[in-house]
């Protein structure tokens, strides 16, 4: 096992014209790199504390704030972006950190672009994870018993959650803020676990500290999402793909994951009992364990 580095390194990144994305980077700098990805709207701080430092174990970690989240740059106001830019900063990220290859692990949106990544820059992926996200891909999914479902057939977002999305986000304040986003976390965590809203008032804290605003942009809502999907290149891909099935998954329930384990060439699949789209204490262990064994078994295969 590698001797954690606990210092943090935080750097600026240039990634496009007018664009700086904040990014953060721990454990070894000279073990293999792996990049998490957010998904829409979140920071770097979307991904938890002690999960980052346990993959710092045996990785250098990298985090990073999307555009219009965090700390980095908020240009969709002024000059609009599509979402495959999203795709494109990832790979900046690592070029700007001077990384040449690298794991990639994305939740969510940040599932899609990695995806985007793998399919587009496979020379700069090492592997990929995806948990809580869909396939960018029109291949239809083939049941158990045969039975192939087109993928506009299946099961789509909670209704409360799309509900929730569908709210105005009024300014109360502060803690009404807080109180919205535990809410928010409560759904999205499927209802299987216990829910600790006190674990997430105080990640939604630290993510509010971290940007110096409660204030939420719904730019990655508004940007042009077309151009994304990835059918056939996904098919061939050859590069190691994990997908981890949440099997509370409110967002992208199954059967998404085996969906996107079916169309993403070599993929193989894992499950999380109870998980959902968050991220809680009680999925850390099963979450590390299953990025740690697909990651360094691909470097001791000799990657």
């Amino acid at each position: 096992m590698r001797q954690t580095m606990r210092q943090v390194q935080e750097q600026y990144v240039d990634v496009a014209p007018g664009v700086r994305l904040w990014t953060e980077r721990r454990g070894d700098p000279d073990a293999p790199a792996l990049l998490l990805v957010m998904g829409a709207q979140a920071s770097a701080l979307g991904w938890p504390e002690p999960l980052v430092d346990a993959l710092a174990e045996h990785h250098h970690v990298i985090r990073y704030d999307h555009r219009d989240t965090g700390r980095s740059s908020r240009p969709f106001d002024e000059t609009p972006y599509p979402v495959t830019d999203l795709a494109r900063d990832a790979v900046a990220v690592l070029d700007g950190l001077g990384i040449e290859r690298a794991h990639i692990v994305g939740l969510s949106l940040g599932g899609m672009l990695a995806q985007l990544v793998l399919t587009d820059r496979p020379e700069r992926v090492l592997s990929a994870t995806l948990l809580g996200t869909c396939a960018l891909s029109e291949t239809p999914y083939v049941r158990p018993d045969g039975e192939s479902v087109p993928v506009a057939e299946l099961p789509g977002i909670a209704p409360e959650i799309l509900e929730m999305w569908a709210r105005p986000v009024e300014d109360h304040g502060l803690a009404a803020e807080l109180d919205r986003r535990v809410e928010h976390w409560r759904l999205l965590s499927g209802g299987r676990l216990p829910f600790d809203a006190a674990y997430f008032r105080e990640l939604e804290r630290r993510v509010i500290e971290h940007a110096g605003s409660y204030a939420e942009s719904s730019a990655h809502a508004r940007a042009d999402s077309s151009g994304m999907l990835r059918t056939a290149e996904l098919a061939a891909n050859r590069v190691p793909v994990l997908v981890v099935s949440a099997t509370a998954e409110p967002v992208f329930p199954p059967p998404h994951p085996q969906h996107l384990a079916q169309v993403v060439g070599g993929a193989r699949l894992v499950e999380i009992p109870g998980m959902g789209h968050a991220l809680p204490p009680t999925v850390h262990g099963p979450l590390e364990k299953a990025i740690l064994d697909h990651t360094l078994g691909h470097v001791l295969d000799g990657e």
